[in-house]
């Protein structure tokens, strides 16, 4: 990723043109990570804009997306599945339920389980997420090639499996 500055006019840069911030001295040991954060912060930002149109909050989309593939479940279980903690997932949720997107029940069989199940008005949202997502990965990948595409892939997954085995819990 080549390092440059915004244009000076406050112009936005044309597609494909470096816009990242400079790399400060004190991140020298750290161009990767620096390229992740400035990555990730513009990939969300650009998410939180297209998901909008629909209702959402970045983040609302995977619970949704999780809920329409596997159906109703426990709040601990999303918890679990989207590797997030109780108090965003709760937060998360009672939003969702709010908008009308997904409904909140006791669970039939531990009365200290909160089950979350997709609403119909949920169901109606799926096509436009989907496309929201689309969107974001055309956008994500501009010009890439194919090839370029999959050796992308294959770093990030190997990058979340360093992070991913540092972050695990010592057995």
């Amino acid at each position: 990723m080549t390092q440059s500055t915004p244009p000076a006019d406050g112009q936005a840069s044309v597609p494909g043109e470096a816009t990242s911030v400079p790399l400060p001295t004190s991140a020298s040991g750290g161009r990767i990570s620096h390229a992740i954060f400035r990555v990730a912060r513009l990939h969300r930002m650009i998410a939180g804009q297209l998901l909008r149109r629909v209702g959402l909050y970045p983040g609302q989309e995977l619970v949704m997306m999780h809920l329409w593939e596997l159906g109703p479940q426990r709040q601990v279980d999303l918890i679990r599945l989207l590797d997030s903690d109780a108090p965003t997932m709760t937060r998360t949720v009672r939003r969702l339920a709010q908008a009308g997107f997904v409904r909140c029940r006791p669970s039939d069989t531990d009365k200290r389980s909160v089950i979350i199940e997709p609403t119909a008005a949920s169901h109606a949202l799926r096509r436009q997420v989907e496309q929201v997502w689309a969107d974001l990965e055309r956008v994500s990948i501009g010009d890439l090639t194919a090839e370029e595409q999959d050796a992308t892939l294959r770093a990030l997954e190997r990058l979340e499996g360093n992070l991913a085995a540092w972050h695990a819990p010592d057995d």
